[in-house]
């Protein structure tokens, strides 16, 4: 096969691909959420009766939304669910009291949307839709309203609108929940009669309010005369009143004009003392009032003075009282770490020539011993001396081993000497020298025997005699 052919062929293939694919996703329906998608010819579905028993429909449907639809063995279609509004008119019904009387209404009706009730409405109104729901609505409530207006008269009918309203939707409820169909309100918008019954009621109650608005009027009128009346009277009286107390007033006034004008000189005389010494208070509670400025500015300036030494005070101890006892603290802290590091280092240094004198003691004791060790080792291979020899050999030997023991002190390049009960280093190193120094001649008797003591002590009384 050739390349172009074999190009072809793939085309071919992925056309058809994208064709079915494109059909089968052309097959996708969808329905707005007032809408119901209903798809019949594939699997059954199953609804549940009002008594809980269940049945068998060849149909499923979705509320909204969108479901996929075999081509070729299911069928789908829309059935709308939103609301319908039903207005109707009848005209000379008979009332319960033989009244022939007009009625307008109207109502709002919908799909129920339970699952049962829904299974109903798709069964009865799929094929005439929304105008099978209206005529089938109309119809049922135009004899629904005229049941109900023939178990009322129109007194009834006219002043009880929603008890009206309530009886039919009551009365229709039931067809309209066979049908799957529901009544959303129901309501009356207008009664009305071809021979004037309704007017003829209003009548007594117009002419009782006429005569009423009448009556009411004339006594008002009536009420405004005899008040206008006497007002007018009680005016004139007034101003008679008023005339007589003005002329009385004017000869008041001219008495007491004159009566006034003494009076007047005898304040005004009065009155120039009266000013004369109100100056002098005035001037005394001035001098009084600036005296007690001056107090309070004293005061004041007391209170700054005092702020001002309080302030130099705190500035002092910020400045110099709290450095200099904080410096104090750091002096004094100081001073007891290096003591303690002094002393520390005292005892360590201490403990350390304690046991280097130990050791060194327990040195030139091994080498008093080695000595010893050998000087019996001669005196064995000297048995042939006698004790005068044996007693002179030993004395030779004596400086050499006050060297040995002094020896070692003699390589030491640095001696510390640190004062310890109240006794200085060099003392005791010293005392303890001439300690071993003094073991020497009992380490000689013990090693042989010879008693060194005795004989220098012979030898010296020997000497003194």
């Amino acid at each position: 096969m050739s390349q172009l052919a074999l190009i072809i062929v793939v085309a071919v293939v992925v056309i058809l691909i994208v064709g079915i694919v494109f059909f089968y996703a052309k097959q996708y329906r969808k329905v707005g959420p007032n809408e119901v998608l209903i798809i019949s010819g594939g699997k059954k579905n199953r609804v549940i009766k009002p008594d809980g028993s269940e049945k068998e429909i060849g149909f499923r449907y979705k509320i909204g939304g969108g479901a996929f639809v075999n081509p070729f063995t299911e069928h789908a279609e829309k059935f709308a669910i939103e609301v319908i509004p039903v207005h109707g008119k009848l005209i000379d019904v008979l009332c319960h009291n033989g009244i022939p009387v007009n009625v307008e209404y109207s109502a709002q009706v919908k799909v129920d949307m339970d699952e049962y009730p829904l299974h109903l409405a798709i069964i009865n109104f799929l094929s005439s839709g929304k105008e099978g729901i209206l005529e089938v609505s109309t119809k049922i409530l135009e004899n629904k309203v005229r049941e109900v207006i023939g178990t009322q008269t129109v007194e009834e009918i006219f002043t009880l609108r929603d008890r009206f309203a309530d009886k039919v939707y009551d009365a229709a409820s039931d067809d309209f929940k066979k049908l799957g169909l529901m009544i959303m309100s129901f309501g009356l918008s207008d009664i009305s009669d071809s021979q004037g019954y309704l007017d003829a009621l209003s009548m007594p109650h117009i002419t009782q309010a006429k005569y009423e608005a009448e009556v009411d009027q004339a006594e008002k009128d009536r009420d405004m005369t005899i008040k206008t009346a006497e007002a007018k009277k009680e005016g004139e009286i007034a101003r008679l009143a008023a005339e007589a107390e003005i002329a009385k007033a004017s000869w008041l006034n001219e008495a007491k004009k004159a009566e006034s004008q003494v009076e007047v000189n005898a304040k005004k005389a009065h009155a120039d003392m009266a000013y004369e010494l109100a100056r002098f208070k005035i001037q005394q509670e001035v001098k009084r009032e600036e005296y007690a400025v001056k107090k309070v500015e004293m005061e004041e300036s007391t209170k700054l003075g005092e702020l001002s030494i309080a302030k130099k005070q705190k500035e002092l101890e910020a400045n110099v009282i709290k450095p200099a006892e904080a410096r104090k603290f750091q002096i004094q802290a100081e001073a007891e770490a290096e003591s303690y590091r002094i002393k520390t280092e005292a005892e360590g240094k201490l403990e350390a020539q304690k046991i280097e004198n130990k050791v060194a003691a327990e040195r030139i004791q091994q080498l008093g011993e080695a000595e010893a060790g050998a000087i019996a080792s001669k005196a064995k291979a000297y048995e042939s001396y006698n004790q005068a020899a044996l007693y002179q050999m030993i004395l030779e030997k004596m400086p050499e081993l006050a060297s040995a023991v002094s020896e070692p002190l003699s390589k030491l390049d640095k001696i510390v000497m640190i004062e310890h009960d109240g006794k200085l280093g060099a003392s005791k190193l010293t005392g303890q020298v001439a300690e071993i120094l003094s073991q020497l001649p009992e380490v000689i008797e013990a090693l042989t025997g010879a008693d060194i003591k005795k004989l220098l002590k012979k030898k010296l009384e020997g000497n003194e005699d």
